[in-house]
């Protein structure tokens, strides 16, 4: 690629590291090179959502001052001394708002546009050859801001003097590192870039989700006071299922307030914090990976209408395992800062896995409620044809009433969570540059509200009371639950013979039930 365009260069350049991500708010660069990118050599130092500065009385150091800047400090640029024998062009830094990415580059009677200055613009005044080619944004003509240092002769270090810019207007900033001579392509970028919001080191893009943890962080607090008091009035009567419902809220409140101190930390600092975000990303893969667990048991009959998984337990297992190493990785690399070393692919290789044991969990969970749901209306049938014993009828009826609601629960979570899907992939195709970066937070904010909804309505079904046991699994002529080792990914399991037989049998009988030696002998066989 020789030359690009003014409209397809830098646009091109900032999609591609816009994808890779942000990884904080001080940038420090250790022997960074500069890549070839049509006539000019770059790095990218940075794109972040920034806020202008507000004004204030408050001249403290404190993160939260209401100043905004981008800060420059020990900015070097090295090269091999054996290519240290001339004086060297400018090595420019170019900051601008995304809006203003345009004023970056030019052209010559409406050829083919160029970073760098080439001679034919350099013939009609517009630029210095070998320099960038920038004009002043028609909003502010203070911007973009560019300013640089050259190599001295016989020198290896060129050194930028220390400069702070400050944010007047909110925006998407970037930073570009820019040369235009062949002759240093070895040379090395060294040093940090300090980026700062009105509130603190927390990008723009971000700063919202501190707040929204905290709240979270409330929420999970006010479900888990509400679920551990139930628990303690009737803890004769838990089940192991609310034990484990107990342990998706335990997880929650650890992640949530993880996520939060993370945040926090982050912001008051600028670098984040390694060991608080790799335990916020363990406790939420683990909290989602046993939500998923336990959904797919309830949609089985565990504890409900069978004592066990049998034959499915090491099949659960091996899923949940797999779910949990898969998305921990997913969630460690782009929460712990590495996103920007991986290129598309590399992250595509990660998502595809999670994607892919998501969708099925969902698979297995909807065919799994179905050959629940046709279970229990079976054995509901069986139970209102049996005069002699009215509790197991209340019982059956009980359990076919929840599993419906949870069916439909369900339900709408997965429509939802398929609507949200077209949206994001909307939002994401519609703002290449990140330009609605203050809305960006909304997307992963989503995720954790639907979960957490789900988590609520799952309380509100199996929250612990005095007939909890109505619930359970008790010998009512469910026992062929055992048996069935293994259910169909494809369709639900068929009515089995014995049973189609019993009820033909009731029907023929005009509704009477059988005798208690013939279901006995049933429920031998």
């Amino acid at each position: 690629m020789s030359r690009l365009e003014l409209r397809s260069a830098l646009p091109l350049i900032l999609f591609a590291w816009l994808l890779l991500g942000v990884e904080g708010s001080i940038h420090d660069y250790a022997g960074v090179r500069f890549v070839g990118k049509g006539n000019a050599f770059v790095i990218h130092g940075g794109s972040e959502g920034i806020y202008s500065s507000r004004p204030t009385n408050n001249a403290t150091g404190a993160p939260a001052n209401g100043d905004a800047f981008i800060r420059f400090e020990k900015i070097k640029f090295r090269r091999p001394k054996e290519f240290s024998n001339f004086s060297s062009g400018l090595i420019q830094a170019v900051v601008f708002e995304v809006d203003d990415r345009e004023t970056i580059g030019g052209s010559a009677y409406g050829g083919q546009r160029a970073i760098c200055c080439t001679a034919d613009l350099a013939k009609l005044g517009v630029c210095t050859q070998g320099e960038i080619i920038h004009r002043p944004s028609t909003k502010n003509p203070d911007w973009p801001q560019v300013f640089g240092v050259s190599f001295r002769e016989d020198k290896s270090v060129a050194t930028l003097q220390p400069k702070s810019i400050e944010i007047k207007e909110t925006g998407m900033y970037n930073l570009y590192f820019i040369h235009c001579d062949p002759k240093l392509k070895d040379v090395t970028l060294g040093g940090i870039t300090m980026w700062k919001n009105p509130t603190g080191y927390l990008p723009g893009r971000m700063a919202p989700l501190m707040n929204f943890y905290g709240i979270m962080s409330l929420a999970f607090v006010i479900l888990g006071i509400f679920w551990f008091s139930q628990n303690a009035r009737f803890w004769r009567e838990v089940l192991p299922l609310q034990n484990c419902v107990t342990l998706v809220i335990t997880l929650g409140m650890f992640e949530m307030a993880f996520w939060y101190f993370d945040y926090a930390q982050f912001n008051r600092t600028g670098v984040r914090p390694t060991g608080i975000t790799i335990w916020a990303v363990t406790f939420g893969t683990v909290k989602r990976t046993v939500a998923r667990l336990i959904i797919l048991m309830v949609s089985m009959g565990y504890g409900v209408v069978r004592p066990t998984l049998g034959g499915l337990t090491s099949k659960v297992v091996m899923l949940g395992v797999t779910f949990v190493m898969a998305s921990e990785v997913l969630e460690l690399v782009e929460n712990v800062g590495a996103v920007s070393d991986l290129s598309g692919k590399a992250r595509l290789f990660l998502v595809l896995p999670v994607a892919i044991l998501d969708a099925f969990f969902i698979l297995w969970i909807f065919t799994s409620l179905s050959a629940t749901l046709t279970k229990l209306q079976i054995l509901t049938a069986f139970s209102e044809f049996d005069t002699n014993d009215i509790g197991q009828a209340k019982r059956m009826m009980a359990k076919l009433d929840i599993y419906r609601k949870f069916t439909n629960a369900l339900a709408v979570a997965v429509i939802v969570s398929v609507g949200w899907i077209c949206y994001e992939l909307y939002f994401k195709s519609r703002d290449v540059y990140n330009e609605q970066w203050q809305n960006a937070w909304i997307i992963p904010a989503f995720w954790q509200v639907l979960s957490f909804s789900l988590l609520c309505v799952i309380c509100a079904l199996w929250a612990p009371s005095q007939n909890s046991t109505r619930y359970a699994y008790s010998d009512d002529g469910s026992e062929e639950f055992d048996k069935d080792d293994t259910l169909t990914l494809i369709k639900p399991s068929p009515m089995p013979k014995d049973v189609r037989g019993g009820l033909e049998t009731r029907s023929l009988h005009g509704g009477n039930s059988l005798p208690s030696e013939d279901v006995e002998e049933e429920k031998t066989e």
